[in-house]
């Protein structure tokens, strides 16, 4: 908020538009797959699988430039285990606006990045491919635990993955009606959930939502 973004909610249950559709992924990638997102039977309603869902009400809500964070709940079927969960928390940034380039788009994320973990942080982006983005990347910052060095929490790599960003596609603005000849955006997500495991030094995600008081009691 304090860098100028708008909180964004939306529904939990979506149609395939807001799902897929509008985020220019293909009827054939495996995110669609009743294996990975949980489908109510005899409707074209699912479990929203990203919280980018919001970012598609957000543009279809308000016309250029705009500025949106949108945290919430999405659901994949994982089998749980140490680091996955049917249901998790993440949060995504959307800009949309005139002449948005790649070097706004890092020069948000360091600050993002900064604010979170200190001045001292620092940040890489790697080359990668998701379908609502164009190019692609993804981003891994130095670990706050040992400041780059190499420690157990960032697998002795001094890096942390954070997540996903890149440049909005041009297919997901025509989707909601924006010219991409005129308008460029850019969008970043992280997952919160392994965010908290890290910064608390948890060997295991379920313990954040088992309600187990022994548990619970140190962060009172």
């Amino acid at each position: 908020v304090s860098m100028g973004y708008e909180i964004e909610d939306g529904p939990e249950i979506e149609t395939n538009f807001y799902n897929f559709d509008s985020l220019n992924i293909p009827a054939n990638h495996p995110a669609r797959s009743p294996q990975d997102t949980f489908y109510i039977a005899g409707a074209d309603l699912a479990l929203r699988s990203q919280t980018s869902t919001m970012q598609i009400h957000a543009m279809q809500k308000r016309r250029p430039p705009l500025r949106v964070a949108a945290p919430g709940r999405v659901f994949r079927r994982d089998t749980p285990d140490a680091t996955h969960n049917p249901m998790f928390y993440q949060v995504e940034g959307l800009l949309v606006d005139r002449n948005v380039t790649l070097g706004d788009l890092k020069g948000t994320v360091e600050e993002f990045v900064r604010r979170l973990f200190g001045p001292q942080t620092k940040t890489r982006f790697r080359p990668s491919y998701f379908p609502f983005t164009e190019p692609s990347a993804e981003v891994d910052y130095s670990c706050f635990k040992c400041g780059g060095t190499g420690c157990r929490i960032c697998k002795g790599s001094g890096w942390i993955e954070m997540g996903g960003s890149g440049l909005v596609h041009p297919n997901v603005l025509k989707a909601v009606d924006i010219d991409p000849q005129e308008f460029s955006g850019f969008a970043f997500g992280l997952g919160l959930d392994r965010l908290c495991a890290l910064m608390y030094g948890l060997d295991d995600i379920r313990l954040l939502y088992e309600n187990d008081a022994r548990f619970l009691e140190q962060f009172f």
